[in-house]
């Protein structure tokens, strides 16, 4: 066997490789043996098939099978004697030829193909007992509590009918309606006793804001568009008008926080409300700071391991964002010039966000391999439950899927090996906590989503 380098450019590299034709017969020929004891044919008795016969009837298929595990185990070789980690699958080009590939088939041809590989590089960790990271902290406060039930209160107010007077901001209004486009009635344009409260933002714009000053029982007329970006693709942004009756107008009432109100949420007491209350905040805290420390140390990972990383990545990362964020500003009907930005600086920057997420990717993978770090299946299987169970009514759907859903699972898998390599390394890091307001902890939390 002959393997030549014909390409060594950066990550990337090409190999022309020959396997003789005496070699790959003689392989074929050891498949025939063990083939021999195998097979049925008749007129031979069990084990008695002379191997050239066996040749002439599945010669052919014997070689392409040699040839395929012959490449197979050459790549493999090639790759581990240089160290190799690829980056992904290896490209293989071969004689496409009808009489080059009848002669190889036969046996009377030498093997001769090239492979290109893109490979991962060499990654020297950082020392990570040198890592500093700096741990926001915010304590629950009484006020916080109280906040919470106060929303808690407002969302299940009380609401009385209105003996006299007009719907205002804030009103439950009880409606029929009936919509029309271009004075044709659609889909989906009907609703009886259909409760909408004044202000809620519930129906499509405009809507909610034409209800005000109306009475019990009296119709109106009311002109909207739908949004440019809303789901109904037949829909969006056509005019409508709906003929609309209020029903029932009724005014929003003052909920008492004691503990009646706890009781209705299904709790003893008002006491046992501020307990789960105060939990549900500490429970939200500690995981914005876990984001926040999260990010902290990408960034210190990202600051401390500066090398290519593979192209095919970046680009395959690269086009999985920006397909997806084409997606949504064609839904939306937003432009680059909405953003206060262009097409090419976009590009550009997302560019650099799918070149960190890939290099990041690969430090995590590198310290998890050399400290053994592994995902169990039980964890992977809690993941599975804890997803099923926000789907009541739809766990047998939604555990089936994933069993039987490689991808999905690895979908999973990876989270869970990412955290467990971040907790690693921050076992070793040197962290320190910081007293932060409420403000501060959840400031630009979505920014740090995108670029993490």
């Amino acid at each position: 066997m002959q393997v030549t380098e014909t390409l060594n450019e950066g990550l990337k590299h090409e190999f022309k490789i020959s396997v003789p034709a005496s070699d790959l017969d003689a392989k074929a020929d050891a498949k025939l043996v063990d083939l021999k004891d195998k097979v049925r044919l008749n007129g031979f008795r069990p084990g008695k098939v002379p191997v050239a016969h066996l040749k002439k009837i599945y010669g052919r298929s014997v070689m392409a099978e040699t040839i395929d595990q012959t490449i197979s185990d050459t790549n493999r070789q090639i790759f581990e004697d240089r160290g190799f980690r690829l980056a992904g699958e290896p490209k293989i080009t071969m004689p496409t030829e009808k009489d080059q590939v009848e002669e190889l088939l036969s046996g009377k041809t030498d093997l001769t193909y090239t492979v290109a590989i893109e490979v991962v590089p060499p990654i020297q960790l950082a020392d990570f007992k040198s890592f500093s990271v700096e741990k926001p902290v915010v304590d629950v406060s009484d006020a916080d509590v109280d906040d919470a039930i106060k929303r808690i209160a407002e969302g299940s107010r009380p609401y009385n009918a209105k003996t006299e007077g007009v719907a205002e901001k804030g009103d439950r209004v009880t409606i029929s309606f009936k919509g029309t486009i271009n004075g044709e009635a659609f889909d989906g344009g009907t609703g009886e006793g259909i409760q909408v409260v004044i202000g809620a933002g519930q129906f499509i714009p405009g809507f909610e804001e034409q209800l005000i000053g109306i009475g019990t029982n009296e119709t109106r007329t009311l002109k909207v568009s739908f949004p440019k970006n809303y789901l109904n693709e037949k829909l969006a942004g056509q005019p409508a008008e709906f003929e609309t009756t209020a029903t029932l107008i009724e005014a929003p009432g003052e909920t008492t926080i004691d503990d009646e109100f706890a009781k209705t949420l299904g709790l003893e007491s008002l006491d046992k409300l501020k307990e789960a209350a105060r939990e549900r905040l500490t429970a939200e805290f500690a995981g914005a700071t876990r984001q926040k420390v999260k990010r902290a140390l990408l960034d210190r990972l990202d600051d401390s391991h500066k090398f290519e990383a593979p192209p095919s990545l970046v680009a395959e990362e690269f086009n999985l964002m920006w397909n997806s964020i084409k997606a949504e500003m064609d839904s939306s009907g937003k432009t680059f010039a909405d953003e206060n930005t262009t097409e090419e600086a976009a590009k550009e920057e997302y560019h650099k966000i799918a070149d960190r997420r890939v290099r990041l990717g690969l430090v995590l993978s590198e310290i998890g391999e050399k400290n053994k770090i592994t995902v169990t299946d039980d964890e992977v299987s809690r993941a599975v439950i804890e997803r099923a169970r926000q789907m009541p009514g739809r766990e047998k759907e939604v555990w089936d899927y994933y069993r039987s859903n490689a991808q999905a699972l690895a979908q999973l898998r990876a989270p869970i090996y990412e955290d467990k390599v971040v907790d690693f390394v921050l076992e070793l890091a040197n962290v320190t906590e910081k007293k932060v307001t409420k403000e501060e902890l959840f400031k630009d939390e979505d920014a740090e989503k995108t670029a993490a």
